[in-house]
């Protein structure tokens, strides 16, 4: 069970009364009689005689394995609660959180495994990596294929109906059915997120970010996530939401990624042997990275820029193995919407046509520029940053204040949705009444008015021969507005004051959308408000500049990206790609590191926001500058609890039974060794599966082979969508809890151990570098007792370390 104490700064944070959560039910009981922290989990200790009415039986045994486990206590360690919260907000509900494990378990169960393995299985492993790679790429890029076709037809229909209400002069009754349609489909949206699958809300990348750092959130990637993610997005981005659905997608190729590496699922009978070696976080958490990675590249065909993103967003860890399975998967997927837009072409798509899978032509724009350019270039990606920190500044308000509203419940969370959904068609539907009518100019292959539902040249309200800039921006998809905005053919036909009302409405639209319990991504709306402020900027600085204001656009969009998200490598590559001029790249290179430098001052990227208002565990590349002048041994948190290396079933089941803890210590004693030693590390999981194979002995000796014939490798694998076995399931009698079970076997034998004098800053990297989920921390001297502690994800979070020493921060060193 996870426990919340009060001093939780997630409960703090949002203003409300954090409910006991765990993966199965939410009490109502808030605090327990003690809650004693071993890193992983907040331990809830309570009625600790009782296990299947054997409460006397396991009490006798807990008194014995207090005594022993005591000498670790004092002097070694100092009794502390951990108030880091173990739970976080995923999607737009309380849920709880674990930790990953990447690191290799070398046990000599799994070591056995591997030395049994034939070259035909490690051949078999090797290339269903490959094989895996392809299907993610396949999936992802149907999918992104499917959305964009669907937006395209609901959307279409849409305006299509309400363009032809208003060319008739009913103005009103087109009103109606534009807003009804919206908040049809955003409350069809929002139904999805708060009935099914609350974890499909938002974006997705900080979630996907978050697991790729090392943390596990309860279905952020399951099946009923992928569904409401996929269709969720397309009702919100049809219901004219300043929402995209290239955050969604990268979150869809995750959750792809994670169905397919499941390895397998014995409830649905897909419990192949070759599936078995992909039952583990290492292989899970690459997929994934491949799924990012294939999002993106669906998401804006550009698969060169969705390897990138992976490596500078959402991965923590990365090798070249790595790159070239993602590189392979954004590969297939870039096939892939590439045969299915000459399909489309056909026009046996339904509304969809060249509008649907982004591609922006500035290519016919001369690419030349002098001193005034580059002096233009630079205000622009300042001013760009500093609004972008705003932009992050206010999102931030926005999602801790619609927090309080969606933890009210699914309709509330519903209520909100159609809320911002009304508020946006009035702003889309009116604010084009107070534009001018332009006549339509004379020169030019466009056709204008436009008689399309995407077209250039709106007439809205205007008479014949004039159109209504503003209309051509609001009364469209956000795609087809980018590429008028993009468009070198557009050069004067919007008009600054239309365009300053666009940029103002769709900025702080795109604000106040986000946190809403619908999927929803920040790419479109940051890319629309950028363009829009490009283009100002360039009728600002016409007098010094002849660059091409479809071209400042495009770096206006840079600049707001860069202001916003904070990356720069991929960013410039994606947004190279979607344009396919290589001639633009100095000018976006100049004007994404300008605006990510000035945003940088004044606070943090959206998505790192993101992670800490949700409460997410993130661990940081870099330890925080105090973290060095704290050492391992100063944030351990106590008692702790250890087993012997040969330990009774009694032992085991009260400490299971009684704690939260993922990880123990595995402590070998005379007469088995000369003195106490650390032997390793146990898992959790791994001790409920011995126990549930109930390969006991009567005499406190080393199992023999004959005894563990009846366990399997693939029994410890990793648990995939469903769950794996629970102490609810093991059928223990009571004459066995005097019985012995041999723990070697399944212990890791070699854990990252560091010494308790180094620095938390050094452990910090080590621990993220390595992606684990237990440190052990080691006496400086060998006369001690064997081990300190333990280090887990949580120790090393500010929160933990500043609700330890308050006063480090901004205590002087000498």
């Amino acid at each position: 069970m996870l426990c919340v104490p009060n001093s939780s700064p997630l409960a703090n944070r949002l203003g409300f009364e954090v409910p006991v959560t765990s993966s199965d039910e939410v009490t109502e009981k808030m605090e327990k009689e003690e809650n004693i922290n071993h890193g992983d989990d907040v331990l809830d200790i309570e009625n600790e005689g009782s296990f299947d009415g054997n409460g006397e039986e396991i009490g006798r045994y807990w008194s014995q394995f207090s005594e022993r486990n005591m000498t670790y206590e004092e002097p070694l360690l100092v009794k502390r609660i951990n108030t880091t919260s173990q739970i976080a907000i995923v999607g737009s509900n309380l849920c709880p959180i674990e930790s990953l494990d990447y690191e290799i378990f070398d046990s000599e169960t799994f070591n056995q495994d591997w030395r049994s393995r034939k070259k035909v299985q490690i051949f078999q492993y090797v290339l269903l990596k490959w094989v895996f790679a392809l299907l993610i790429g396949l999936g992802t890029g149907l999918v992104g294929l499917f959305n964009n076709v669907a937006v395209e037809n609901i959307a279409g229909f849409k305006l299509l109906l309400t363009t032809n209400l208003m060319s008739k002069h009913r103005y009103f009754e087109a009103f109606l059915v534009y807003a009804g349609l919206n908040m049809s489909l955003a409350a069809a949206a929002a139904a999805l997120c708060a009935f099914i699958a609350p974890s499909a809300a938002g974006s997705g990348i900080p979630e996907v970010k978050a697991y790729l750092n090392g943390i596990d959130a309860h279905s952020i990637l399951a099946p009923s996530t992928l569904f409401v993610k996929i269709v969720g997005s397309i009702f919100g981005v049809s219901a004219g939401f300043v929402v995209g659905k290239e955050g969604p997608m990268v979150h869809t190729g995750a959750c792809i990624a994670s169905i397919l590496g499941q390895g397998g699922s014995r409830k649905y009978g897909l419990s192949w042997s070759w599936l078995r070696y992909f039952k583990n976080d290492r292989d899970r958490r690459d997929m994934i990275t491949c799924g990012a990675a294939a999002g993106v590249a669906a998401a804006f065909r550009s698969p060169v820029g969705g390897v990138l993103f992976a490596l500078e967003e959402a991965a923590s860890w990365w090798r070249s193995a790595l790159l070239w399975r993602s590189f392979f998967t954004t590969a297939v997927v870039a096939i892939v919407l590439r045969g299915g837009i000459q399909f489309c072409s056909t026009g046996k798509c339904g509304l969809f046509g060249e509008g649907g899978l982004i591609l922006y032509d500035v290519s016919s724009a001369k690419v030349t520029y002098n001193g005034g350019d580059i002096l233009a270039v630079i205000v622009l990606a300042t001013i760009a940053g500093i609004l972008g920190s705003i932009y992050n500044f206010l999102v931030d308000k926005v999602v801790r204040s619609y927090s309080i509203i969606n933890e009210k419940g699914p309709f509330f969370k519903i209520g909100l949705a159609i809320t911002v959904s009304l508020l946006t068609s009035c702003c889309y539907y009116f604010l084009p009444w107070i534009a001018n009518c332009l006549p339509c100019p004379t020169e030019g292959a466009l056709t204008c008015p436009s008689i399309d539902e995407s077209g250039e040249y709106k007439i809205f309200q205007c008479p014949p021969g004039y159109y209504n800039d503003l209309a051509s921006l609001f009364l469209n998809t956000n795609d087809d507005a980018i590429r008028n905005l993009f468009s070198p053919k557009i050069n004067k036909e919007f008009h600054i004051s239309s365009l300053f009302i666009f940029f103002a409405a769709v900025y702080f639209l795109g604000i106040i959308t986000y946190g809403i319990a619908v999927p929803s991504g920040l790419f479109i709306p940051v890319i629309l408000a950028g363009a829009a402020y490009g283009r100002v900027i360039s009728r600002l600085f016409e007098p010094i500049t002849k660059l091409d204001r479809g071209l400042f656009s495009l770096l206006g969009a840079a600049s707001f990206l860069g202001g916003t998200m904070r990356m720069t490598v991929s960013i410039c590559v994606i947004l190279l790609e979607l344009t396919n001029d290589l001639l633009l790249l100095p000018l976006v290179m100049l004007a994404l590191l300008i605006s990510k430098s000035v945003a940088d001052i004044f606070n943090k990227g959206v998505y790192d926001q993101i992670l800490k208002i949700k409460g997410l565990p993130y661990l940081e590349a870099h330890a925080e500058p105090y973290m060095r002048n704290i050492a391992t041994r100063d944030v351990v948190s106590g008692p702790l609890m250890s087993f012997s290396g040969i330990e009774t079933v009694g032992n085991i089941l009260h400490v299971l039974n009684t704690t939260g803890h993922n990880g123990f210590p595995v402590i070998d004693e005379p007469p088995f060794t000369d003195s106490r030693e650390l032997c390793g590390l146990v898992l959790r999981s791994y001790l409920l599966v011995l126990l549930k194979a109930k390969n006991f002995t009567r005499e406190r000796v080393f199992a023999n082979a004959s005894i563990l014939e009846n366990i399997s490798v693939l029994d410890f694998g990793k648990a995939g969508s469903g769950k794996g076995v629970k102490l609810e399931d093991l059928d223990i009698k009571e004459e066995d809890l005097d019985m012995y079970v041999d723990l070697h076997p399944i212990t890791n034998t070699s854990p990252y151990t560091v010494v308790e004098t180094m620095s938390l800053a050094k452990a910090a990297i080590i621990f993220r570098q390595q992606g684990l989920r237990h440190m052990c921390v080691v006496p400086k001297s060998q006369e001690r007792p064997p081990i300190v502690g333990i280090l887990t994800r949580h120790d090393f979070m500010p929160e933990h370390v500043l609700g330890l020493y308050p006063d480090i921060k901004h205590r002087k060193w000498h």
